[in-house]
């Protein structure tokens, strides 16, 4: 009767471990895996950044178009056209040399197609005092050439649902800023380069970077998986088999 308890003890024991080496040694792989796409990823960019570069001209709005401009993407590009500063938008909650922020964001007319393009024109830091309040942005109105690497729709950060509105948001929905502004959008933007002016930073973070840090969280989670299949077998296997020594 003494021994059933201790087999299903051991039966637990077992369970427990197992699935402590699975989740771990997974999180491990996953580690890698984020490494890996960082790694490719800067790869592709730094491949289409060494090509020439494009006039903005090249874009077209057409659906049959999109596959193409897909492929464009971190292309250099120089777009020549005029900025629509009312429908600027300024992304909240994002950093630049670990300060946060707003991403600032203006639809820019394309000379000579009429498409438009929404520019990623830098950031710019926030009030600390005054939430509402807008950084001091130069746009100019005259014709302007923009360079910089075609980019995919910025990226949404966490929120809590419905449509935003106002100049001041935490994202941006291709389809909403569609329809708001009645403007035919590209989904691709522009990534400007270049050196701060008109109140802006472009100190865009790099895609690879962090890939050491991926490495190291991976080897951690591996370590941990091995210590855990180690204190199994030493604890389970090991010890109840060594002979115990005479009092």
């Amino acid at each position: 009767m003494t021994d059933k308890p201790l087999h299903w003890k051991r039966w637990l024991m077992l369970a427990v471990a197992a699935m402590g080496v699975a989740i771990t040694f997974s999180l491990g792989l996953w580690q890698l895996g984020r490494a890996h796409e960082k790694t490719a990823l800067q790869d592709a960019r730094t491949q289409q950044s060494g090509k020439e570069a494009l006039d903005g001209r090249s874009l077209r709005s057409g659906p049959e178009e999109v596959a193409q401009r897909s492929e464009l993407i971190h292309r250099r590009m120089v777009v020549t056209g005029r900025w629509l500063p009312t429908h600027t938008v300024y992304l909240d909650n994002r950093q630049m040399n670990a300060k946060p922020g707003f991403f600032v964001l203006t639809p820019l007319q394309i000379d000579g197609t009429g498409e438009v393009l929404v520019v990623q024109r830098g950031w710019a830091q926030r009030s600390f005092t005054d939430r509402a309040a807008l950084p001091p942005v130069q746009t100019p109105d005259e014709l302007v050439q923009v360079k910089g690497h075609l980019a995919p729709w910025p990226s949404r950060l966490y929120d809590f649902g419905g449509t935003e509105s106002g100049p001041i948001r935490q994202n941006l929905d291709l389809t909403a800023y569609r329809q708001e502004t009645g403007l035919k959008v590209l989904e691709v933007t522009l990534l400007q380069s270049g050196g701060p002016s008109e109140g802006l930073l472009r100190e865009w973070p790099v895609v690879a970077s962090g890939v050491e840090k991926h490495h190291g969280y991976a080897f951690q989670w591996f370590g941990l998986s091995g210590l855990i299949a180690l204190l199994y077998v030493w604890f389970q296997i090991v010890q109840p088999r060594r002979p115990k020594r005479p009092a």
